[in-house]
């Protein structure tokens, strides 16, 4: 409740300043441009190099690849079936796959399944969820933040290879076998620690209550794959395949979790449907509210 409750506070933040006068229009992709060259990959150069591999990885490791699959899916159908433009569907095929599975993901693992779930939640976010934004992530970002462009094989090459969060992941299993020096690792926690009041703040700069038809419409049918079906087609393949455990039901709640904020910050950045994409964050932290409870009693 607490992590909710500071990240409201972060939205409400953010549209407050976007009142000030002294606050130009750009603040917010300015606020983005930070996350993606400073906080973002700190966090990966900190976070990845701690991965241990192991069997118990299993369940949290292949199921959020296996609902990014589904929700991707979902997305490319639907976005076909109402002939929605490049910006819409590109920032659904970011936003729809990838949950907000650490900041919000790992305290309520904790509230509802108590600390043994924590380990789960950790490895759901780590080896599935963080490694997709940089990796998927990317590529969503070159196909589709094109701005109209034809992308082209070489052009979605090099712009994969020069997101900042990318190079940070290559870094960071190159120096792997390595420890950080004491000051860098300090530097590194201080600077991954902006990443969620920034990109929340930023996100409320950015918020549009006030939404036309057009977009809530988009808005639902996002939320709905996002906090619902996902979940429970995770739900419906875990029982079919006799899939149970603490680990399991652990990666079904992370699997419900609403869309990750840096991934809106990437979104916006790139002038994916900005409207569209702050509402699917900002709403969607509000809304899940209502569903984790209800996802956690279907377990």
């Amino acid at each position: 409740m607490e992590n909710f409750i500071v990240i409201i506070t972060y939205l409400l933040i953010g549209m407050a300043l976007k009142r000030i006068p002294a606050f130009p229009s750009e603040t917010g992709n300015v606020l983005n441009l930070f996350v993606i060259y400073v906080s973002l990959p700190a966090l990966v150069l900190l976070n990845i190099p701690e991965l241990v591999f192991s069997k118990a990885l299993l369940a949290p490791a292949f199921m959020p690849w296996g609902a990014l699959l589904f929700s991707c899916a979902a997305v490319i159908l639907i976005s076909k079936l109402f002939k929605w433009d490049r910006s819409v569907t590109g920032c659904l095929l970011l936003m729809i796959p990838l949950g907000n599975t650490s900041f919000l993901g790992i305290p309520m693992v904790k509230a509802f399944f108590g600390d043994q779930g924590i380990a789960y939640a950790v490895l759901y976010d780590q080896l599935g969820s963080f490694p997709a934004l940089v990796t998927y992530g990317s590529l969503i970002l070159a196909l589709y933040g094109t701005k109209g462009s034809k992308p082209t094989a070489k052009s979605v090459l090099k712009k994969v290879i020069a997101f900042p969060p990318f190079i940070a992941l290559v870094l960071a299993f190159t120096f792997r076998p390595f420890s950080y020096p004491p000051i860098l690792l300090n530097l590194l926690k201080v600077l991954s620690s902006t990443l969620v009041p920034v990109v929340m703040i930023a996100v409320g700069f950015q918020l549009i209550l006030r939404l036309n038809r057009k977009i809530t419409f988009q808005l639902g049918v996002g939320l709905f794959l996002k906090l619902i079906l996902t979940p429970l087609a995770a739900l419906l393949i875990c029982k079919i395949g006799g899939l149970e455990g603490k680990a399991v039901q652990v990666s079904i709640f992370e699997a419900g979790m609403p869309p990750m904020v840096s991934a809106g910050a990437l979104a916006i950045l790139a002038d994916l449907s900005p409207a569209l994409t702050a509402a699917l964050v900002g709403i969607g932290i509000i809304v899940s509210f209502a569903t984790l409870p209800v996802l956690y009693q279907l377990l």
